[in-house]
Protein backbone atom coordinates (compact mmCIF):
# COMPACT_ATOMS: atom_id res chain seq x y z
CA UNK A 1 0.00 0.00 0.00
CA UNK A 2 1.28 3.46 -0.88
CA UNK A 3 2.63 5.41 2.08
CA UNK A 4 0.62 8.58 2.68
CA UNK A 5 1.95 11.87 3.91
CA UNK A 6 0.96 12.31 7.54
CA UNK A 7 -0.13 15.37 9.49
CA UNK A 8 -0.79 15.44 13.22
CA UNK A 9 -3.57 17.89 14.09
CA UNK A 10 -3.96 18.98 17.72
CA UNK A 11 -7.32 20.32 18.93
CA UNK A 12 -8.12 21.70 22.42
CA UNK A 13 -11.33 19.71 22.89
CA UNK A 14 -13.59 17.06 21.41
CA UNK A 15 -16.56 19.45 21.21
CA UNK A 16 -18.20 20.63 18.00
CA UNK A 17 -18.36 24.41 18.15
CA UNK A 18 -16.77 27.02 15.87
CA UNK A 19 -13.05 26.17 15.86
CA UNK A 20 -13.83 22.44 16.10
CA UNK A 21 -16.06 22.65 13.02
CA UNK A 22 -13.30 24.39 11.10
CA UNK A 23 -10.97 21.57 12.08
CA UNK A 24 -13.39 19.15 10.42
CA UNK A 25 -13.26 21.18 7.23
CA UNK A 26 -9.46 21.26 7.38
CA UNK A 27 -9.40 17.49 7.84
CA UNK A 28 -11.71 17.07 4.83
CA UNK A 29 -9.52 19.36 2.71
CA UNK A 30 -6.34 17.42 3.49
CA UNK A 31 -7.94 13.99 3.24
CA UNK A 32 -9.15 14.96 -0.23
CA UNK A 33 -5.52 15.57 -1.13
CA UNK A 34 -4.30 12.21 0.09
CA UNK A 35 -3.03 13.03 3.58
CA UNK A 36 -3.12 10.60 6.45
CA UNK A 37 -4.64 12.56 9.36
CA UNK A 38 -3.98 11.85 13.05
CA UNK A 39 -5.99 14.16 15.31
CA UNK A 40 -5.01 14.45 18.96
CA UNK A 41 -7.57 15.62 21.54
CA UNK A 42 -7.34 15.71 25.36
CA UNK A 43 -10.52 13.67 25.94
CA UNK A 44 -13.32 11.88 24.15
CA UNK A 45 -16.39 13.72 22.90
CA UNK A 46 -18.79 14.25 19.98
CA UNK A 47 -16.01 15.46 17.68
CA UNK A 48 -14.37 12.02 17.66
CA UNK A 49 -16.95 10.08 15.58
CA UNK A 50 -17.11 12.94 13.08
CA UNK A 51 -13.36 12.82 12.63
CA UNK A 52 -13.42 9.06 12.21
CA UNK A 53 -16.22 9.36 9.63
CA UNK A 54 -13.85 11.52 7.58
CA UNK A 55 -11.16 8.84 7.74
CA UNK A 56 -9.02 10.52 10.40
CA UNK A 57 -7.29 8.54 13.14
CA UNK A 58 -7.93 9.89 16.64
CA UNK A 59 -5.53 9.76 19.57
CA UNK A 60 -6.61 10.81 23.06
CA UNK A 61 -3.73 12.34 25.00
CA UNK A 62 -4.42 14.58 28.03
CA UNK A 63 -2.64 17.92 27.65
CA UNK A 64 -3.09 21.43 29.10
CA UNK A 65 -5.26 24.00 27.33
CA UNK A 66 -5.18 27.74 27.96
CA UNK A 67 -8.63 28.84 29.16
CA UNK A 68 -9.82 32.39 29.61
CA UNK A 69 -9.45 31.91 33.37
CA UNK A 70 -5.71 31.44 32.75
CA UNK A 71 -5.28 34.71 30.85
CA UNK A 72 -3.17 36.55 33.36
CA UNK A 73 0.61 36.66 33.29
CA UNK A 74 0.92 34.86 36.64
CA UNK A 75 -1.54 32.08 35.70
CA UNK A 76 0.08 31.53 32.32
CA UNK A 77 3.54 31.40 33.92
CA UNK A 78 2.29 28.77 36.38
CA UNK A 79 0.71 26.75 33.58
CA UNK A 80 3.90 26.88 31.52
CA UNK A 81 5.89 25.75 34.56
CA UNK A 82 3.79 22.59 34.89
CA UNK A 83 3.68 21.73 31.18
CA UNK A 84 7.08 20.02 30.80
CA UNK A 85 5.61 16.55 31.30
CA UNK A 86 2.87 17.20 28.76
CA UNK A 87 5.39 18.41 26.15
CA UNK A 88 7.41 15.24 26.67
CA UNK A 89 4.28 13.11 26.06
CA UNK A 90 3.48 15.11 22.91
CA UNK A 91 7.03 14.63 21.62
CA UNK A 92 6.82 10.87 22.20
CA UNK A 93 3.58 10.73 20.20
CA UNK A 94 5.13 12.74 17.36
CA UNK A 95 8.16 10.48 17.22
CA UNK A 96 5.88 7.43 17.09
CA UNK A 97 3.56 8.81 14.38
CA UNK A 98 6.39 10.49 12.41
CA UNK A 99 4.32 13.15 10.60
CA UNK A 100 5.58 15.54 7.94
CA UNK A 101 3.72 18.43 9.62
CA UNK A 102 2.04 19.42 12.90
CA UNK A 103 -1.18 21.46 12.58
CA UNK A 104 -2.17 23.20 15.83
CA UNK A 105 -5.82 24.29 15.90
CA UNK A 106 -6.07 27.48 18.04
CA UNK A 107 -3.59 29.61 19.91
CA UNK A 108 -4.53 27.89 23.20
CA UNK A 109 -2.11 25.00 22.54
CA UNK A 110 1.38 26.56 22.43
CA UNK A 111 2.93 23.39 23.90
CA UNK A 112 2.34 21.54 20.62
CA UNK A 113 4.46 24.11 18.79
CA UNK A 114 7.23 23.52 21.33
CA UNK A 115 6.92 19.74 20.93
CA UNK A 116 7.04 20.03 17.13
CA UNK A 117 10.18 22.16 17.32
CA UNK A 118 11.76 19.68 19.74
CA UNK A 119 11.15 16.91 17.19
CA UNK A 120 12.44 18.99 14.28
CA UNK A 121 9.02 19.12 12.57
CA UNK A 122 7.47 22.05 10.68
CA UNK A 123 4.22 23.35 12.17
CA UNK A 124 1.22 25.53 11.37
CA UNK A 125 -1.02 27.22 13.95
CA UNK A 126 -4.62 28.08 13.03
CA UNK A 127 -5.68 31.06 15.15
CA UNK A 128 -9.40 31.59 15.73
CA UNK A 129 -9.11 34.05 18.63
CA UNK A 130 -9.06 37.86 18.42
CA UNK A 131 -9.50 39.27 21.90
CA UNK A 132 -8.56 42.95 21.66
CA UNK A 133 -10.15 43.38 25.12
CA UNK A 134 -7.32 41.42 26.75
CA UNK A 135 -4.42 43.37 28.21
CA UNK A 136 -1.68 44.14 25.71
CA UNK A 137 0.87 42.13 27.72
CA UNK A 138 -1.40 39.08 27.77
CA UNK A 139 -1.91 39.32 24.01
CA UNK A 140 1.83 39.55 23.45
CA UNK A 141 2.50 36.53 25.66
CA UNK A 142 -0.20 34.51 23.86
CA UNK A 143 1.20 35.40 20.44
CA UNK A 144 4.87 34.80 21.30
CA UNK A 145 4.87 30.99 20.75
CA UNK A 146 3.65 31.54 17.17
CA UNK A 147 7.25 32.37 16.28
CA UNK A 148 7.84 28.60 16.43
CA UNK A 149 5.34 27.95 13.61
CA UNK A 150 6.29 28.08 9.96
CA UNK A 151 3.01 29.91 9.27
CA UNK A 152 0.03 31.13 11.26
CA UNK A 153 -3.42 30.90 9.68
CA UNK A 154 -5.86 33.59 10.86
CA UNK A 155 -9.59 33.23 10.30
CA UNK A 156 -10.52 36.87 9.70
CA UNK A 157 -9.14 40.32 9.04
CA UNK A 158 -9.89 41.06 12.69
CA UNK A 159 -7.70 38.18 13.86
CA UNK A 160 -5.01 39.31 11.42
CA UNK A 161 -5.03 42.82 12.87
CA UNK A 162 -5.07 41.74 16.52
CA UNK A 163 -2.28 39.22 16.00
CA UNK A 164 -0.19 41.70 14.00
CA UNK A 165 -0.52 44.31 16.72
CA UNK A 166 0.46 41.83 19.44
CA UNK A 167 3.41 40.43 17.47
CA UNK A 168 4.49 42.65 14.55
CA UNK A 169 7.43 40.33 13.91
CA UNK A 170 4.96 37.64 12.78
CA UNK A 171 3.34 39.72 10.04
CA UNK A 172 5.08 37.98 7.15
CA UNK A 173 4.11 34.55 8.48
CA UNK A 174 0.38 35.30 8.77
CA UNK A 175 -1.97 33.75 6.21
CA UNK A 176 -5.57 34.99 6.06
CA UNK A 177 -8.05 32.19 5.36
CA UNK A 178 -11.66 33.10 6.08
CA UNK A 179 -13.73 30.29 7.59
CA UNK A 180 -15.57 27.97 5.25
CA UNK A 181 -19.06 27.30 6.57
CA UNK A 182 -21.10 24.30 5.46
CA UNK A 183 -24.70 25.14 4.55
CA UNK A 184 -27.89 23.08 4.86
CA UNK A 185 -28.26 19.89 2.82
CA UNK A 186 -31.38 21.22 1.07
CA UNK A 187 -32.21 24.74 -0.09
CA UNK A 188 -33.42 26.94 2.80
CA UNK A 189 -37.03 28.06 2.84
CA UNK A 190 -38.50 31.27 4.18
CA UNK A 191 -40.58 30.83 7.33
CA UNK A 192 -44.22 31.75 6.74
CA UNK A 193 -45.73 34.48 8.95
CA UNK A 194 -46.56 32.96 12.30
CA UNK A 195 -47.20 33.83 15.91
CA UNK A 196 -45.29 33.78 18.14
CA UNK A 197 -42.29 35.39 16.46
CA UNK A 198 -39.31 33.15 17.21
CA UNK A 199 -35.81 34.35 18.06
CA UNK A 200 -32.77 32.06 18.23
CA UNK A 201 -29.31 32.24 19.81
CA UNK A 202 -26.71 29.60 18.85
CA UNK A 203 -23.40 29.05 20.63
CA UNK A 204 -21.71 28.23 23.88
CA UNK A 205 -23.49 29.67 26.88
CA UNK A 206 -20.97 32.00 28.48
CA UNK A 207 -20.73 35.66 29.53
CA UNK A 208 -18.62 36.38 26.44
CA UNK A 209 -21.40 35.10 24.16
CA UNK A 210 -23.84 37.22 26.23
CA UNK A 211 -27.16 35.41 25.74
CA UNK A 212 -28.40 37.43 28.73
CA UNK A 213 -28.69 40.39 26.32
CA UNK A 214 -31.03 38.31 24.14
CA UNK A 215 -33.16 37.43 27.18
CA UNK A 216 -33.51 41.08 28.15
CA UNK A 217 -34.33 42.07 24.56
CA UNK A 218 -37.04 39.41 24.53
CA UNK A 219 -38.43 40.74 27.81
CA UNK A 220 -38.57 44.28 26.38
CA UNK A 221 -40.42 43.10 23.27
CA UNK A 222 -42.94 41.21 25.36
CA UNK A 223 -43.42 44.26 27.55
CA UNK A 224 -44.53 46.07 24.38
CA UNK A 225 -47.20 43.42 23.89
CA UNK A 226 -45.37 41.55 21.13
CA UNK A 227 -45.73 37.77 20.95
CA UNK A 228 -42.07 36.79 20.96
CA UNK A 229 -40.28 33.62 22.08
CA UNK A 230 -36.58 32.85 22.42
CA UNK A 231 -34.67 29.59 21.96
CA UNK A 232 -31.07 29.14 23.14
CA UNK A 233 -29.07 26.34 21.51
CA UNK A 234 -25.85 25.54 23.30
CA UNK A 235 -24.28 24.26 26.48
CA UNK A 236 -22.32 26.16 29.13
CA UNK A 237 -18.56 26.27 28.64
CA UNK A 238 -16.25 24.99 31.40
CA UNK A 239 -16.63 27.15 34.50
CA UNK A 240 -19.81 28.85 33.32
CA UNK A 241 -22.36 26.60 34.98
CA UNK A 242 -23.23 29.35 37.47
CA UNK A 243 -23.92 31.80 34.65
CA UNK A 244 -26.18 29.22 33.01
CA UNK A 245 -28.10 28.82 36.27
CA UNK A 246 -28.58 32.60 36.39
CA UNK A 247 -30.01 32.56 32.86
CA UNK A 248 -32.42 29.77 33.78
CA UNK A 249 -33.56 31.71 36.84
CA UNK A 250 -34.07 34.86 34.77
CA UNK A 251 -36.13 32.92 32.23
CA UNK A 252 -38.52 31.82 34.99
CA UNK A 253 -39.37 35.37 36.08
CA UNK A 254 -42.92 36.52 35.26
CA UNK A 255 -42.02 38.70 32.24
CA UNK A 256 -40.31 35.76 30.51
CA UNK A 257 -42.08 32.74 31.99
CA UNK A 258 -42.87 30.23 29.25
CA UNK A 259 -41.19 32.31 26.53
CA UNK A 260 -37.61 30.97 26.74
CA UNK A 261 -36.45 27.45 25.93
CA UNK A 262 -32.98 25.95 26.43
CA UNK A 263 -32.51 23.17 23.90
CA UNK A 264 -28.83 22.37 24.47
CA UNK A 265 -26.37 21.57 21.73
CA UNK A 266 -28.19 20.97 18.44
CA UNK A 267 -26.75 18.95 15.59
CA UNK A 268 -27.67 19.55 12.86
CA UNK A 269 -28.53 23.17 13.59
CA UNK A 270 -30.74 23.66 10.55
CA UNK A 271 -34.05 22.49 12.11
CA UNK A 272 -33.58 25.09 14.87
CA UNK A 273 -32.90 27.78 12.27
CA UNK A 274 -35.94 26.69 10.23
CA UNK A 275 -38.25 27.23 13.19
CA UNK A 276 -36.74 30.69 13.87
CA UNK A 277 -37.61 34.03 12.32
CA UNK A 278 -34.44 35.85 13.42
CA UNK A 279 -31.00 34.75 14.58
CA UNK A 280 -29.61 36.88 17.41
CA UNK A 281 -25.81 37.06 17.84
CA UNK A 282 -25.29 39.08 21.07
CA UNK A 283 -21.61 38.20 21.62
CA UNK A 284 -19.25 40.69 23.28
CA UNK A 285 -16.48 39.69 20.90
CA UNK A 286 -15.99 37.43 17.88
CA UNK A 287 -13.06 36.82 15.58
CA UNK A 288 -15.45 35.55 12.92
CA UNK A 289 -18.77 34.13 14.17
CA UNK A 290 -19.81 30.94 12.40
CA UNK A 291 -23.33 31.12 13.83
CA UNK A 292 -24.03 34.34 11.93
CA UNK A 293 -22.99 32.77 8.62
CA UNK A 294 -25.06 29.66 9.39
CA UNK A 295 -28.07 31.91 10.01
CA UNK A 296 -27.45 33.65 6.69
CA UNK A 297 -27.04 30.34 4.85
CA UNK A 298 -30.40 29.28 6.35
CA UNK A 299 -31.93 32.46 4.89
CA UNK A 300 -32.79 33.96 8.25
CA UNK A 301 -32.47 37.62 9.14
CA UNK A 302 -29.60 38.27 11.55
CA UNK A 303 -29.31 40.82 14.34
CA UNK A 304 -25.72 40.88 15.62
CA UNK A 305 -23.55 43.00 17.86
CA UNK A 306 -21.19 45.35 16.02
CA UNK A 307 -18.02 43.57 17.07
CA UNK A 308 -14.89 42.45 15.25
CA UNK A 309 -15.78 39.45 13.09
CA UNK A 310 -19.47 40.35 12.81
CA UNK A 311 -18.40 43.47 10.91
CA UNK A 312 -16.89 41.15 8.29
CA UNK A 313 -20.04 39.03 7.89
CA UNK A 314 -22.84 41.58 8.37
CA UNK A 315 -23.30 44.76 6.36
CA UNK A 316 -25.75 46.83 8.39
CA UNK A 317 -29.12 47.19 6.72
CA UNK A 318 -28.06 44.98 3.80
CA UNK A 319 -27.11 41.50 5.02
CA UNK A 320 -28.25 41.92 8.63
CA UNK A 321 -28.68 44.49 11.38
CA UNK A 322 -25.94 45.56 13.79
CA UNK A 323 -26.45 46.81 17.35
CA UNK A 324 -24.10 47.95 20.13
CA UNK A 325 -22.68 45.38 22.55
CA UNK A 326 -24.78 44.80 25.65
CA UNK A 327 -27.62 47.03 24.45
CA UNK A 328 -30.79 44.99 24.93
CA UNK A 329 -32.99 47.96 23.98
CA UNK A 330 -31.20 48.35 20.64
CA UNK A 331 -31.48 44.62 19.97
CA UNK A 332 -35.19 44.72 20.77
CA UNK A 333 -35.65 47.73 18.48
CA UNK A 334 -33.90 45.91 15.63
CA UNK A 335 -36.16 42.88 16.04
CA UNK A 336 -39.22 45.15 16.18
CA UNK A 337 -38.11 46.73 12.89
CA UNK A 338 -37.98 43.30 11.25
CA UNK A 339 -41.36 42.38 12.70
CA UNK A 340 -43.01 45.59 11.50
CA UNK A 341 -41.45 45.45 8.01
CA UNK A 342 -41.54 41.81 6.89
CA UNK A 343 -40.31 42.77 3.41
CA UNK A 344 -37.17 44.25 4.98
CA UNK A 345 -36.63 41.01 6.92
CA UNK A 346 -37.01 38.92 3.74
CA UNK A 347 -34.62 41.16 1.79
CA UNK A 348 -31.98 41.11 4.53
CA UNK A 349 -32.26 37.33 4.79
CA UNK A 350 -31.94 36.83 1.03
CA UNK A 351 -28.96 39.15 0.61
CA UNK A 352 -27.28 37.62 3.67
CA UNK A 353 -27.63 34.18 2.13
CA UNK A 354 -26.15 35.33 -1.18
CA UNK A 355 -23.20 37.00 0.55
CA UNK A 356 -22.49 33.97 2.74
CA UNK A 357 -22.61 31.59 -0.20
CA UNK A 358 -20.25 33.76 -2.21
CA UNK A 359 -17.70 34.69 0.46
CA UNK A 360 -17.52 31.79 2.90
CA UNK A 361 -17.75 28.69 0.72
CA UNK A 362 -16.01 25.39 1.36
CA UNK A 363 -14.19 24.98 -1.96
CA UNK A 364 -12.33 28.25 -1.48
CA UNK A 365 -11.51 27.30 2.13
CA UNK A 366 -10.29 23.85 1.11
CA UNK A 367 -7.96 25.23 -1.54
CA UNK A 368 -6.49 27.92 0.70
CA UNK A 369 -5.89 25.58 3.65
CA UNK A 370 -4.23 23.03 1.37
CA UNK A 371 -2.01 25.75 -0.09
CA UNK A 372 -0.70 26.78 3.36
CA UNK A 373 -0.04 23.18 4.36
CA UNK A 374 1.72 22.56 1.05
CA UNK A 375 3.84 25.69 1.54
CA UNK A 376 5.02 24.76 5.02
CA UNK A 377 5.12 20.98 4.52
CA UNK A 378 6.82 21.46 1.11
CA UNK A 379 4.47 19.05 -0.67
CA UNK A 380 2.19 19.40 -3.74
CA UNK A 381 -1.15 21.12 -3.04
CA UNK A 382 -3.11 19.35 -5.80
CA UNK A 383 -6.08 17.17 -4.90
CA UNK A 384 -5.89 13.40 -5.23
CA UNK A 385 -8.67 11.24 -6.63
CA UNK A 386 -9.81 10.32 -3.13
CA UNK A 387 -13.51 11.32 -2.83
CA UNK A 388 -14.45 14.08 -0.41
CA UNK A 389 -16.12 12.74 2.72
CA UNK A 390 -19.33 14.28 3.97
CA UNK A 391 -19.11 16.19 7.22
CA UNK A 392 -22.10 16.03 9.56
CA UNK A 393 -24.05 19.26 9.79
CA UNK A 394 -23.59 21.58 12.72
Amino acid sequence: MENKRTVVMANPSADVYGADLQLLESVAALRERGWRIVVVVPSSGPLVPRLEALGAEVEILPFPVLRRADLSVSNMARLVGTSAGAIARMARLLRRVRPELVYVNTITLPWWLVAARRCGLPSVCHVHEAEARDRALVRRVLAAPLVLAGATIVNSATTLEVTSQAAPYLRRRLRLVHNGVRGPASPPIARPPASPYRLLVVGRISPRKAPDTALEATALLRAEGRAVELELCGTPGPGHEGYFAELCARAEQPDLAGAVTFTGYQSPIWPALERADVLLAPSQGESFGNAVVEGQLARRAVVATAVQGHLETVEHGITGLLVPVGDAAAMAAAVARLMDWPECARQVAFLGMRRAEGSFGLRRYSEEIAAVVAEIGKVPARASVEPRARIGQT
